[in-house]
């Protein structure tokens, strides 16, 4: 489903890599991923101590999600990343680019103090809107 980046000079520009906003004509399924973790099919933890490969394993994990529910990742209008360190914050960007090299979804990224597991570093929801 085509989606369209908002730009708009009346508020501030993004300060990493997402949009302001994503405009998305609301016809298809709506596909809601709940927050992804590092977690690998069979349970173990990928990445242990490493943001950027937690943040690949939480990238395709998502992508399987999606594609799951027939939609793909690039149906994605809206992403919530939680990171346990904010100084992480640049490091999730490098990754998520190779994910949404354009048009990135709009998204908010917030840092948390604990996870379920102490091990994991990044978790992200999803929104996404797939073409009928």
């Amino acid at each position: 489903m085509p989606k369209q980046q908002i730009r708009t000079t009346r508020v501030a520009a993004p300060s990493a890599h997402f949009s302001q906003a994503i405009a998305i004509e609301a016809k298809g399924k709506l596909v809601f991923v709940s927050g992804m973790t590092a977690r690998k099919p069979d349970g173990t933890i990928s990445g242990i101590g490493d943001i950027e490969e937690q943040t690949r394993q939480v990238c395709e994990n998502i992508k399987h999600a999606l594609e799951a529910a027939g939609a793909s990742m690039d149906d994605v209008c809206r992403i919530d990343v939680f990171l346990r360190n904010i100084g992480d914050r640049e490091r999730f960007n490098k990754v998520r680019q190779q994910y949404w090299p354009a048009d990135p979804p709009a998204s908010t990224l917030v840092e948390v103090s604990k996870f379920v597991s102490p091990e994991y570093l990044v978790e992200v929801t999803a929104i996404a809107v797939a073409s009928g």
